[in-house]
């Protein structure tokens, strides 16, 4: 009996161990890349363990693996005829499935020709028509780098060529351009930018919209971008997002600096496959300020955001999808709220104001991807948007009362209606047409109080609507498994006043072995000027006005980029890139004979215009070498460092060339990062322990020298500015140092997350502008962010 009792545990005690063991499933789909049609049979192993496990696609190219050990995961694809797949150290959560997209590359078979293996690359594009300048990348990058704040576009001023030495705002500054020349996509669809208090026509904001829980993996660019891509000038950011679990419920909660969060996921119909996807966040200091916190300062941002993704697939109309992106934000700093018994106000000093400000905007719309054939399918996308930017300005007399001296609503509507169809030939053929049309719907307002006329005057009225046409074609080509071209022509047609470019584009990538490649990249590029600048106005004395702009043409650009690439394995790479770039038709002004340039506009919240009169006869160029050194995370290690030396000039109406505003002239970023495991011998929980650091280095922001002037009519001080030498003085370097710890905690079907950022770690006193008294003359410096902790806290079931 007792060795029937033993025998009898030894058997059991497997079952017992698995059943303690903190699992998860692993699903998903594995397609072409080309033509998104599923592949049956494809392999999937999984590669972490000893001995290795795995499947088969089924019949619809799905597949599932459970009761896999949560933690750190790696598996990898095979299918005949195609390119092995590698993904390795997924993030493998017991509060959530894994749900994987598997897309694999047909190879081209030549004879007597030696076939790459190849491998996922973390850092190439999820479009494979993008040859130079371009990286991918995912949700779990936004959560991991210190400093990101959870933001992609804070994510993205780690990668070699974007500068990011604002800490009050997410502007992404590429290769010394102005943010205004980023493009925006969202599920295939041009956007407003998508972030509070974004300010008209600029791409950036003090707060993201986007929630990267949502995100799928996307893609990057920072120069001589598809053809696909139009009215942009300097980069692309092609944003994705995920479709919600289609088979179980699953939730969200997280709270940090940046809100309160609460998300949820699952099935619509389990039959049909369908899901939903939803996000909503409320601001932190707003919500402690509707409960009565004092929190001692004029102003507390007040702002809230909801995302969402409905998708039904295999429907008589093809994969169809719903998706949503919106928010609400505003600010009251009113100096009138001021407790001027303890802090006395300078009416003269910059202060004695109350500034009012706020951003609506909204994005809704619906996709389809139809499979014609095994080789074609057709996607087609309808959306609606809008944003509504609002700011009002009153200034106080010394008895506090109100007088208003300036008024601004800039209501931009658009309805975009876009549509392409991708055709493979065979394995070395492939091309993309489509087109992509915009109903621009504009309600401009802006208005200021005018001494001389002792009233207001319009600065822009309009109300009315105008169009935009892009279409484009693609073609790739793959002679060899080394060698790919792809190219193409892009057209930018703007009915306002019949603009339009025709613009060609070409990328070569050629794989010397498969540790090497080289590649080079080059593309004409336009964009239309912000919307409000073709309606500016001229106020004159008999209360009329003049329109000046409406004939203003687009901005456009050359730009040249050659890479070379040396993969050290298959975790580490080193990267580089050098460019060159030519502006020309750039915004200047048309009345005088200055350094005025459109181009050092977009990176704050206000436009600087000397005039109403524009023409486009400015330059600019652009040109540097950049680095990357990375080694994506293996073993629980994983090192970023990116570094840029670049010059960026433009030239105004006064035929000068100057520095542009964005001209830094270098920055390096050190990015690095070790996850350690704290439960290696227990199987019911899995704990880990994540420490992130970054160090930034970057030249100073650029600044125009003056003199403090007195004006004998109104006996105050004026600035003087010189002008003959715009943006050459520099301040001091830019540097900081972002700390992150993370604690995480998987136990049965819960993950939890308790973490603090500390950002400037250092304390480093980086400088953000100055401020002028009027009546002394004197200026006095204002630093931006000093030392603080933001501590964060998820939980995902």
């Amino acid at each position: 009996m007792k060795r029937l009792i033993l025998l009898l545990a030894v058997s059991l005690l497997p079952m017992l161990t698995y059943a303690n063991t903190v699992t998860q499933t692993i699903r998903g789909v594995v397609m072409d890349k080309q033509t998104k049609v599923t592949l049956p049979g494809a392999n999937i192993i999984l590669t972490h363990i000893n001995p290795n496990i795995g499947t088969s696609s089924d019949e619809n190219g799905e597949f599932r693996i459970e009761d896999v050990q949560v933690g750190r995961v790696s598996l990898m694809a095979t299918y005949v005829g195609y390119h092995d797949l590698v993904m390795n150290n997924i993030n493998l959560q017991a509060g959530k499935e894994l749900v994987l997209n598997i897309y694999m590359d047909e190879k081209v078979i030549s004879v007597d020709e030696v076939v790459i293996r190849h491998t996922i690359d973390k850092s190439s594009p999820t479009n494979r028509l993008a040859t130079v300048s371009a990286r991918s990348f995912s949700v779990e990058e936004t959560e991991r780098y210190a400093g990101s704040r959870n933001d992609p576009a804070r994510m993205a001023a780690n990668f070699a060529g974007v500068v990011g030495v604002d800490d009050s705002r997410n502007d992404i500054i590429i290769r010394g351009n102005s943010p205004m020349g980023l493009l925006w996509r969202l599920e295939g669809v041009d956007i407003p930018s998508p972030n509070h208090w974004g300010s008209t026509g600029t791409t950036g904001g003090p707060v993201s919209m986007l929630n990267n829980t949502l995100l799928d993996n996307s893609d990057f660019y920072t120069g001589a971008f598809p053809a696909e891509y139009g009215n942009a000038i300097s980069g692309v950011f092609d944003l994705k997002m995920r479709n919600g679990n289609n088979e179980q419920y699953e939730f969200l909660g997280q709270m940090g600096f940046n809100g309160l969060e609460l998300g949820a996921e699952g099935p619509i119909s389990k039959s049909k496959g369908s899901s939903f996807l939803v996000n909503y966040r409320y601001s932190t200091l707003g919500l402690f300020d509707a409960l009565g916190m004092d929190f001692g300062t004029v102003g507390i941002p007040n702002y809230q955001d909801l995302s969402f993704k409905l998708n039904f697939p295999n429907t008589k109309l093809g994969h169809i999808s719903m998706f949503g992106l919106g928010g609400l934000s505003r600010i009251e700093i009113w100096e009138s709220r001021t407790d001027t018994t303890k802090t006395p106000l300078n009416f003269y000093g910059g202060e004695g104001l109350d500034i009012s400000s706020g951003t609506n905007m909204g994005t809704v719309g619906v996709s389809s991807h139809y499979t014609v054939s095994p080789n074609t399918y057709v996607k087609t996308s309808i959306a609606a948007m809008g944003q509504n930017a609002i700011t009002e300005v009153d200034t106080l007399s010394t008895s506090l009362a109100k007088f208003r001296v300036f008024s601004s609503s800039m209501i931009d509507n658009r309805i975009v209606a876009s549509t392409f169809i991708n055709h493979r030939f065979n394995s070395r053929h492939t091309i993309k047409g489509g087109v992509s049309a915009k109903l621009l719907l504009s309600n401009l307002f802006d208005e200021s109080w005018y001494k001389k006329y002792d009233g207001f005057r319009d600065q822009i009225n309009y109300d009315g609507n105008t169009w935009m046409l892009q279409p484009y074609v693609q073609w790739q080509y793959r002679p060899t498994n080394r060698l790919t071209i792809n190219s193409g022509l892009h057209y930018n047609y703007f009915a306002l006043n019949n603009s339009s470019s025709l613009e060609p584009r070409l990328g070569l990538k050629y794989g010397i072995s498969a540790q090497h490649s080289v590649s080079l990249g080059y593309g004409l590029h336009s964009q239309i000027a912000p919307l409000f600048a073709y309606f500016l106005q001229d106020p004159q004395d008999d209360n009329t006005h003049i329109n000046t702009n409406t004939n203003l043409g687009l901005t456009k650009s050359h730009h040249l980029v050659a890479g070379y690439d040396f993969k050290l394995n298959q975790y580490t790479r080193i990267r580089f890139e050098s460019y060159y770039q030519s502006i020309f038709d750039a915004p200047i002004d048309g009345l005088g004979s200055n350094s005025f340039s459109m181009l050092n506009n977009g990176a704050s919240f206000v436009f600087n215009i000397p005039s109403p009169y524009l023409i486009n006869e400015g330059t600019g160029e652009n040109y540097g070498v950049e680095l990357t050194v990375e080694r994506f995370l293996n073993k629980g290690l994983y090192f970023l460092v990116t570094a840029s030396l670049f010059e960026s000039k433009y030239t105004g109406s006064n035929k000068l060339k100057f520095n542009t505003a964005f001209n830094n002239n270098y920055v390096v970023n050190g990015l690095m990062g070790k996850e350690f495991n704290l439960s290696k011998n227990k199987k019911d929980v899995k704990q880990t322990l994540a420490i992130d650091i970054k160090s930034m280095v970057a030249g100073g922001k650029r600044t125009t020298p003056w003199t403090a002037v007195l004006n004998e009519e109104t006996q105050k001080y004026e600035r003087e500015w010189d002008y003959n030498k715009a943006f050459s003085t520099k301040l001091n370097d830019y540097i900081k140092v972002d700390l992150k710890i993370a604690f995480r905690s998987n136990k049965r079907r819960v993950t939890q997350e308790w973490g603090i950022e500390i950002t400037n770690l250092l304390n480093y006193k980086n400088i953000q502008g100055e401020t002028f008294n009027e009546t002394t003359g004197e200026s006095k410096l204002i630093y931006q962010t000093s030392m603080m902790a933001i501590p964060q806290y998820r939980i995902i079931f």
